[in-house]
């Protein structure tokens, strides 16, 4: 593993100063960098999302990054599923870290809408608003990880269940299941990766290859504009409901997914591998993603994004900026501190203590007695009288 994947830089341990100040298990730099600037790509896309009648060059972009940057953060969420096992102890942080805030922010934007826009609308636990279908489907996924773990071959079985849904509109909407489904392998690819996998994409002439396939990219794009629906990627419907033919779903399915994998192997290799001064965001990027759809759904229902200043290339560039710079500030500690307890809350009284952390508790006791009790008879004290540490 290379210096920028290692916790402590060029060392193999830390230094005794970090031990000392950091005494929890140390964060990869590399992977905080990765989710912050992704989390920043999804701001600035769902800003571009509002601006796009007309405007081929924004739609360019917006292409370019809707074909990679939610893969990208798919792929993080299922390298970091892998220990996933069922045990009381993930299924309770997958509740309070998944299924509370999904809750919670489904009726905060409900009401939202009835205040901002629409009176009359329902709150609907089965209908994601907006982007909470992350939420759900990441609580889906993580379900499924021992099923991933223990089948010969995870990745085509989850590229072949992601093709069978593009043709499948009877899923429905309950859940978002489409998107939960057509993003099932960026998951399942997370989820079989390895540390040095990432290190091979990170090395300097996959980041030197890297430019020429992001312009080709954007050359793609561009071309593809008046050619295609923008809706292909978004993967939330089954291929019939666009009115083209049904083969045309698997055959999307698999290059939608080789082109997220190619752009998502160019921005990994682009991430800085040592801290930066945006890594400590990394640890609150679901703060930015679950507040920041509010503001941009509150400019939808105002008007703010039908300024005639957007249609000026001046005015995008400041919407671009302004759309990093808001979600930068809502990953930032002081947020994270006034709304823990809705993202991230602990709520240890709503579960059964584990039976198997008491066992172990006990365990420690008796081991701890039996050691004490091992200890000769005066070999417990100094002369002084005070304790021996054993």
């Amino acid at each position: 593993m290379t210096d920028s994947l290692r916790p402590h830089g060029g060392r193999k341990t830390p230094s005794p100063s970090a031990a000392r100040a950091e005494p929890g298990r140390q964060r990869d730099a590399f992977f905080d960098n990765a989710k912050y600037l992704a989390i920043v790509l999804v701001g600035v896309g769902h800003a571009w999302g509002q601006i796009l009648d007309g405007n081929r060059a924004v739609e360019t972009l917006y292409r370019v990054v809707y074909t990679f940057h939610m893969p990208a953060f798919i792929i993080i969420s299922g390298y970091f599923s892998r220990s996933f096992d069922m045990s009381p102890r993930r299924v309770k942080r997958l509740i309070t870290g998944v299924a509370v805030p999904y809750l919670v922010f489904e009726v905060a934007y409900a009401l939202h809408r009835r205040v901002s826009e629409d009176p009359s609308n329902d709150i609907s636990l089965l209908d994601p608003t907006y982007l909470l279908w992350f939420l759900c489907a990441l609580f889906v996924w993580r379900l499924t990880v021992p099923i991933w773990q223990t089948v010969r071959w995870p990745l085509p079985i989850s590229l072949a269940i992601a093709a069978l849904a593009s043709v499948t509109p009877t899923i429905g909407n309950d859940l978002n299941m489409q998107r939960v489904l057509q993003f099932l392998p960026c998951f399942v690819l997370g989820l079989v990766l390895r540390p040095e996998h990432f290190q091979r994409v990170r090395r300097r002439s996959v980041r030197i290859l890297s430019v020429p396939v992001a312009a080709a990219a954007v050359a793609v794009a561009w071309w593809s504009v008046p050619r295609m629906e923008t809706g292909w990627f978004y993967r939330n419907a089954a291929v019939q409901d666009t009115g083209a033919p049904w083969w045309t779903g698997p055959v999307l399915t698999l290059a939608l997914f080789g082109c997220s994998l190619v752009l998502s192997a160019c921005f990994f290799a682009w991430v800085p591998g040592r801290r930066m001064w945006f890594t400590a965001l990394g640890a609150g990027t679901i703060y930015g993603y679950l507040l920041h759809g509010f503001l941009v759904k509150e400019g939808t229902f105002a008007g703010w994004f039908s300024h005639p200043v957007l249609d000026r290339p001046l005015g995008q560039i400041g919407l671009t900026v302004l759309a990093a710079a808001v979600i930068t500030l809502l990953c930032t500690a002081p947020v994270r501190r006034v709304l823990r307890y809705v993202v991230e809350p602990r709520m240890e009284w709503a579960f059964r203590r584990d039976p198997g952390e008491r066992a172990r508790g006990r365990e420690r006791r008796e081991t701890d007695g039996a050691r004490e009790a091992r200890v000769p008879d005066g070999a417990g004290e100094k002369a002084s009288g005070e304790k021996v540490s054993v």
